[in-house]
C-alpha cells in the first residue's frame, strides 16, 4: 500500500509523539491548575504525518486518531501507550478513539461500549461527569470552554435556550451566571439525564430549569406557536444527521439558514444567539438575516491548547 506506515515509522511516530505530549503537559499544567481546570489538549495534530490527538481528563488520557488505512490497527495502541509512558499514566487510564473525518452516515454520538463508568472533571467553577469509554465523545467539549464563559457572563437574568444541547455544559454556564430561567433540547434520552445530572452537580435544579427530548425544528415550531420567546441562545447542530426511518436529514451547510431563521423566531427583541459549528468546510450563508448585528467570534472561542483553529467557528448574533 502506498505510504504504509512500516513498524519503524511507527516507532518513530511513537517517540516524537511522547515528546511532545511531554513538553506540552509541562507548559500546561500548572497554568491550567491555577485556572481549575482539569481536562485539556495536550496533543492537537501538530506534526503533520502524526495524526492524532491526545487529552488529558484529570489523570486519565485520551488518545485519537484520524484514521487511514496505511497506519494499520497497532498504530492507535503504539501511541497511546507511549504516550502513558511519558506522562506515567497506566493503561487501566488510558482510552482510545478512533475518528473519521467522513461520517455524514454515522449517529453523531454513537455508543461504543456499556462500561458506564463517569467520573467529575472540573471546569474552572463548574464540573462535569465524563465518560471516556461508552461514546466516541466524552461528554465535554473543551475547545467551547471560553464560549462557555462567554455565556456565564451575559447569562444574568436571561431566559436560556440551549439547542442540540448535548450534556447540558451550556446550560450549566448560564445557571452558574444567574440565568433567570433554561430550556435545554436534544434528541436524546441519555444526553438530557446526563445533562440534568451535570446541573445537579452543580448545585442547580428547581422547575426553572426544563429539559425537552425533542427534534429541534419540532421544539421551534412549538415554541413559536405558544409564544414562548428567550433572550440568550446557544445553537450547535451536527454537522449531519439522518433519520433513515422517517425519511429525514440535516446538513448544516445546507440547512443552517433556516435553522437560524427558526431560533431567531423565538428570540425576543434584543436577544443574543449564538451559532456553533465544527464542520471542517462550513460555508457560512448568513447575509438577509433578520438581525440587528452579527459578528464572527471564532478567534475569541477557541483555547489557547487548541491549535488547530479550525475546531469550530463561532458567531454572535443580536435580535
Amino acid at each position: 500500500m502506498k505510504n504504509f506506515v512500516t513498524p519503524e515509522k511507527a516507532k518513530h511516530h511513537a517517540e516524537i509523539l511522547a515528546n511532545r505530549v511531554r513538553k506540552r503537559y509541562d507548559h500546561m499544567r500548572k497554568r491550567f491548575a491555577r485556572q481549575k481546570i482539569d481536562c485539556f489538549r495536550l496533543y492537537d495534530w501538530d506534526i503533520p504525518e502524526v495524526r492524532a490527538v491526545v487529552d488529558w481528563y484529570a489523570g486519565h488520557l485520551v488518545v485519537g486518531e484520524y484514521v487511514r488505512l496505511q497506519t494499520g490497527p497497532e498504530w492507535l495502541p503504539m501511541m497511546a501507550g507511549a504516550v502513558g509512558q511519558a506522562l506515567n499514566v497506566p493503561p487501566e487510564k488510558i482510552h482510545i478513539k478512533r475518528r473519521r473525518t467522513k461520517t455524514e452516515d454515522e449517529p453523531r454520538y454513537q455508543k461504543m461500549d456499556s462500561l458506564g463508568t463517569r467520573f467529575v472533571v472540573q471546569e474552572r467553577d463548574l464540573k462535569f461527569w465524563v465518560n471516556l469509554d461508552d461514546f466516541l465523545d466524552t461528554g465535554l467539549y473543551s475547545d467551547h470552554r471560553d464560549t462557555r464563559l462567554i455565556i456565564r457572563d451575559l447569562a444574568r437574568g436571561q431566559k436560556f435556550l440551549n439547542l442540540f444541547g448535548y450534556t447540558g455544559a451550556f446550560t450549566c454556564a448560564a445557571a452558574l451566571g444567574g440565568a433567570k430561567s433554561t430550556v435545554t433540547v436534544d434528541r436524546s434520552a441519555t444526553n438530557l439525564a446526563w445533562a440534568k445530572d451535570n446541573l445537579e452537580l452543580n448545585g442547580f435544579s428547581g422547575p426553572q430549569h426544563t429539559f425537552v427530548q425533542s427534534d429541534v425544528g419540532k421544539f421551534l415550531l412549538k415554541a413559536f406557536r405558544d409564544v414562548q420567546r428567550f433572550s440568550l441562545a446557544f445553537v450547535d447542530p451536527p454537522s449531519f444527521f439522518q433519520d433513515k426511518l422517517k425519511a429525514r436529514s440535516f446538513d448544516v451547510n445546507r440547512d443552517h439558514p433556516q435553522l437560524i431563521r427558526d431560533v431567531l423566531r423565538v428570540m425576543s427583541k434584543g436577544a443574543t444567539v449564538f451559532f456553533s459549528t465544527n464542520h471542517q468546510r462550513f460555508a457560512p450563508k448568513m447575509e438577509g438575516l433578520p438581525v440587528q448585528t452579527i459578528t464572527e467570534l471564532t478567534p475569541k472561542t477557541i483555547p489557547e491548547d487548541f491549535r488547530n483553529q479550525a475546531i469550530h467557528r463561532c458567531w454572535r448574533m443580536t435580535v
